[in-house]
C-alpha cells in the first residue's frame, strides 16, 4: 500500500469516528451538547484535528443531517420494493415517521432552519426523488394524473412533516403517529383518486 492510499484511509477513518462521536453526543444529549471540542475530547484527538475535518460546528451538523437523510432514503428504497403501490405509499409514511420518534434529536436538526436553506435541499433531494417515483408510479397505476409533481410531493412530504413533528414533540406516541400518518395519506391519494375521474379535472392544483 502506497503512503498516500494509506494516509487517504487513515484520514478518512479519522473522519468517520468524528462523525460516530458527533451523532452519539446529538442521539443522546441534543444539539446543545454539541462542540468541536467536546467531540475533540470524546474522540481523544485535539480540536484542531477536527477542524481539519469540520471548519466549523455549522459543517459538522450539516454532515449530520447528510447522515440522516440517508438513513431516511435507505428506508424509503426498502420501502420501494414493497409490489402493491398503494401499500407502498402508506409504508413510506410509516417509516418517515418511525425514523422521526427512533432519532429525534437528529430530526430536529434535519428540519432546523437555522441551517442553510439551500444545504438542506440539497441534502434532503435524493429522499424527496425517491418519493416523486413512488407518486409517479402510483399515479400511472390509478390513471390519476398529477398537474404538478412537484406540488403534489410538497404536500405528501408537509403532511408528513407534520405528523412527524407531533411524535418527536411528544403529543403523541410514535406508534400513533404511524397510524395517523398512514391513514393521512390514504385519504389523500384516494382523494385524488376520486377527484380526477369525477369532474374530469387534474389531480393537483
Amino acid at each position: 500500500m502506497s503512503t498516500s492510499t494509506r494516509r487517504a484511509r487513515e484520514r478518512a477513518s479519522t473522519r468517520e469516528r468524528i462523525i460516530q462521536a458527533a451523532l452519539h453526543v446529538l442521539e443522546t444529549e441534543g444539539v446543545t451538547a454539541l462542540t468541536i471540542r467536546r467531540i475533540a475530547t470524546d474522540v481523544e484527538y485535539s480540536a484542531p484535528v477536527v477542524y481539519q475535518h469540520f471548519a466549523n460546528k455549522d459543517a459538522l451538523v450539516l454532515e449530520l443531517i447528510a447522515h440522516g437523510h440517508r438513513l431516511m432514503l435507505t428506508a424509503f428504497r426498502q420501502v420501494a420494493q414493497e409490489p402493491d403501490t398503494d401499500r407502498r405509499m402508506t409504508r413510506i409514511a410509516s417509516e418517515y415517521v418511525r425514523f422521526a420518534g427512533e432519532h429525534p434529536h437528529l430530526y430536529q436538526v434535519m428540519n432546523d432552519p437555522v441551517v442553510d436553506a439551500d444545504e438542506r435541499r440539497r441534502v434532503v433531494q435524493p429522499a424527496i426523488d425517491v418519493l416523486k417515483e413512488l407518486l409517479t408510479t402510483w399515479s400511472a397505476a390509478h390513471g390519476v394524473v398529477l398537474a404538478d409533481p412537484d406540488q403534489a410531493c410538497e404536500i405528501l412530504w408537509g403532511t408528513l412533516y407534520g405528523i412527524a413533528s407531533l411524535s418527536y414533540l411528544g403529543n403523541v406516541g410514535n406508534d400513533r403517529a404511524r397510524r395517523l400518518a398512514e391513514q393521512a395519506l390514504h385519504a389523500i391519494l384516494l382523494g385524488w383518486r376520486t377527484e380526477a375521474p369525477a369532474n374530469g379535472r387534474t389531480a393537483s392544483r
